[in-house]
């Protein structure tokens, strides 16, 4: 008998490992649990005030008050934090963002609430303008042009005001060059050695952030696209020189987004650098999912759980995602 012949069928059944529950549970490569999952919020202003986001079905713009109630949840069933994106009104918009400095703004207002009432969870603010931006641009602009180093200093503000409110997590999103090194060098600074970024290191200049930008109200606002600040969704090596910059200037952890996608970028950067490594599996894949169990083309909760497992599989820490609540519900009595 030759070596080929030895690990041939039928000494080989491949399908032993999968003939009932207990069996697969003990072979399972990856496992996915409450602790790595992070749920994306949107704050309104306002009291007792649902606003349903329609290209999300399922997802709402909350105010303060029920906000602390949904975070509340969110920690009793062992999510170790939420991420926090503002619809800021209208009326408090400009090209300078100068909302974004407010010590009294609506993140500030909705961080402080949380660490009062909810001291025990992790609070992730997104460090970019576009909320706060008339033009819907993540930077100012100067002459039609995103201008990099004045919007890295006011990135510096926006992020020490939200970790003077409470945040735990800075997360830049805005993809300039060099936010990481100075805003860490601000946080160093000021006496907030401890604090935490999580940087959008790899973040594609994506279709799929649609409903998204309906949920903060800056789909209406934005002139032109992101295209000069975003990555070119073509590109992989350049994720890496991003990711290694990033590292180096003081991240704590990098994330790539958007998410499924981009499972290849995530896995690269994991075995490269071993570093927590996450991703976020944004509006426009939540939408697509939504869309199709809606039409019951798709079976919601398998769909939703083989997503998520996907991401882990190719390396991730930790996943946003706005199934966040409801799989760790189901994690919480888990079938084979």
């Amino acid at each position: 008998m030759t070596n080929d012949m030895a690990f041939a069928y039928p000494n080989i059944r491949m399908r032993r490992h999968r003939q009932n529950a207990w069996v697969r549970a003990m072979v399972r490569e990856n496992s996915l649990s409450a602790s790595d999952l992070i749920w994306p919020l949107f704050v309104i202003e306002g009291d007792n005030k649902r606003d349903p986001i329609k290209s999300m079905p399922g997802v709402e713009r909350l105010s303060i008050d029920l906000l602390v109630r949904e975070v509340t949840k969110a920690r009793d069933l062992g999510l170790p934090a939420i991420a926090l994106f503002p619809n800021t009104p209208d009326d408090k918009r400009d090209d300078a963002a100068s909302e974004a400095f407010n010590p009294d703004n609506l993140i500030c207002r909705a961080v402080r609430a949380i660490k009062n009432e909810v001291p025990d969870i992790g609070i992730i603010c997104d460090v970019a303008l576009d909320p706060y931006t008339s033009h819907g641009h993540d930077g100012l602009l100067i002459d039609e042009q995103i201008d990099n180093d004045e919007t890295v200093e006011a990135l510096i503000r926006q992020s020490l005001n939200q970790v003077e409110a409470g945040c735990d997590i800075l997360a830049p999103s805005d993809m300039m060059d060099h936010r990481i090194g100075a805003i860490r060098q601000a946080l160093e600074q000021q006496g907030h050695e401890n604090t935490l970024i999580m940087s959008y290191a790899a973040k594609y200049a994506s279709a799929f952030y649609g409903p998204f930008r309906d949920a903060v109200g800056s789909s209406g606002t934005l002139k032109g696209d992101k295209r000069t600040y975003q990555m070119d969704p073509a590109n992989s090596d350049e994720a890496i020189r991003e990711v290694e910059l990033d590292i180096e200037e003081g991240a704590d952890m990098v994330m790539v987004k958007p998410g499924m996608p981009y499972l290849d970028i995530v896995s690269r950067i994991k075995e490269e650098f071993q570093v927590p490594t996450f991703a976020y599996q944004v509006s426009g894949e939540y939408a697509m999912i939504m869309a199709a169990v809606q039409k019951d083309w798709l079976d919601h909760e398998t769909v939703m759980m083989e997503s998520l497992m996907s991401f882990k599989r190719a390396g991730c820490d930790g996943i946003l995602t706005y199934f966040a609540l409801e799989a760790a519900k189901i994690l919480q009595n888990p079938t084979s």
